[in-house]
């Protein structure tokens, strides 16, 4: 009997289970991932995955053996220690935090106490570990630059903590609208506990934050009480110029008052299959007895329930990368970063190309992996079946980031894991959907 002959015969409702798995954000990852699987002949400008030709299986048993050699060399564990770290069950907030800490002085100008991070499942986790550990009770909102990235939107569903969107605007985020909605919440009766930043390349928009724009949102939200949650998967992904290279330090590294929770994951600098993620929570929390810890260990409290700690196994993969490096991922990842920058310059100069003079438009960003197409029809999720089934090539709805949003006309491409080629062939399936789109009638 299939599951539509038994519908009477359900053993739950919908009504019965959390309200959240009815939320589009919850669904969305899974419908984009379903399209591509049906479609798999299509050429993917969707995915958000890194660039996948310069892993080496060989390495993997490398890094292992170098963490291994770490644990006995320069941490003198004796073999039995060494053995136990790595394949028994593990410290909650993580084992490899020194080296996390080192490499984040070293790449990012962060200087952070190792007992600040929690290594995390995934980035993910380190959001859901955030949002738990701040959702007090009902009253707490987050905020959050809008479009805003969807695993952020889901993990608040998931712990019931509403988002307030921002709009992030040609700056990265409008901060005058950021200070009008924080009053706004609180004339309702709501506390807002922070927001959501990607001011690096972010996902999906591209856009970035300029230092001053950082300074002012970093003065804002020791003005108005509030944390800022700083998530930074692309930032190692910058533009190197002739004359060397032009970055912005994060909020973190030069945050001094505490107001940045630092969201950091090894998924795009690493391997994603290794799920590594990491939290920088250097805040100082006050007990009901008056003593003051971090609030690190708060998390790692919820960590404990949730996921009890991070394979050691994976976590031994991400050191071993590290070390191989002298703890720098910017050395690590020269190769990708010269893969991505030639594969921006081939989408943006391609889009150009086909698409001057038509009411069609896109930025221009300077690192990551992602570049924002705006046209003049709706873009939904059923043009982008129809795109995969008729013209073979995938995009992603700007939708999706919108919460709660109505018609939406703008689509997003990644550079990521394509090659030049394919990402020439796949622009020229984008403009046959386009022009046809165009030449609808009304």
């Amino acid at each position: 009997m299939s599951l539509a002959e038994s519908i009477d015969a359900a053993d739950l409702s919908t009504a019965d289970l959390h309200s959240s798995l009815e939320d589009p954000a919850l669904n969305s990852m899974n419908f984009l991932n379903e399209v591509a699987n049906h479609y798999p002949d299509a050429i993917s400008l969707a995915a958000g995955r890194p660039y996948e030709d310069f892993y080496e299986v060989d390495a993997l048993p490398r890094y292992l053996y170098t963490f291994h050699r770490h644990l006995v060399e320069e941490r003198g564990y004796d073999e039995a220690q060494a053995r136990r770290t790595l394949f028994q069950y593990g410290r909650t907030k993580g084992i490899i935090h020194e080296l996390v800490a080192a490499n984040l002085e070293l790449d990012e100008g962060i200087d952070v106490d190792p007992e600040s991070i929690v290594v995390t499942v995934g980035c993910q986790e380190a959001m859901v570990l955030t949002l738990r550990a701040l959702r007090a009770g009902p009253r707490d909102v987050l905020l959050a630059v809008s479009p805003t990235y969807v695993g952020l939107t889901g993990a608040a569903r998931l712990v019931d903590m509403p988002v307030l969107p921002v709009s992030g605007g040609v700056d990265g985020i409008d901060l005058d609208e950021l200070r009008t909605t924080i009053h706004r919440a609180r004339g309702e009766g709501l506390r807002p506990r922070g927001c959501y930043v990607m001011p690096d390349f972010a996902n999906p928009s591209g856009i970035s934050m300029d230092l001053p724009t950082r300074r002012r949102l970093l003065a804002l939200a020791e003005e108005e009480d509030v944390l800022l949650l700083e998530d930074n998967p692309y930032g190692l992904f910058y533009e190197v110029h002739s004359a060397g290279h032009h970055r912005v330090p994060t909020l973190k590294a030069i945050d001094d008052r505490r107001r940045v929770v630092y969201l950091g994951s090894f998924a795009k600098t690493v391997l994603p299959g290794a799920r590594v993620g990491y939290v920088v929570a250097d805040q100082r929390v006050r007990g009901a007895d008056d003593t003051v810890g971090l609030l690190a260990d708060e998390l790692s409290k919820i960590k404990s329930m949730l996921t009890v700690n991070t394979p050691a196994l994976a976590q031994a993969i991400v050191a071993g990368k590290l070390l191989e490096h002298d703890g720098s991922l910017v050395k690590a990842t020269m190769r990708e970063r010269e893969v991505y920058a030639r594969n921006r310059s081939v989408m943006t100069g391609g889009l150009a190309a086909r698409f001057a003079g038509l009411p069609v438009s896109w930025n221009v960003p300077g690192g990551g992996f992602f570049v924002v197409v705006n046209v003049p029809f709706p873009v939904d999720d059923a043009l982008l079946e129809r795109s995969a089934r008729d013209y073979g090539v995938l995009w992603t709805p700007m939708h999706h980031f919108y919460d709660g949003a109505g018609e939406v006309r703008s689509l997003r491409l990644s550079c990521s894991t394509v090659t030049a080629a394919d990402i020439e062939l796949g622009l020229d399936r984008l403009a046959a959907l386009v022009s046809d789109e165009l030449a609808r009638p009304g």
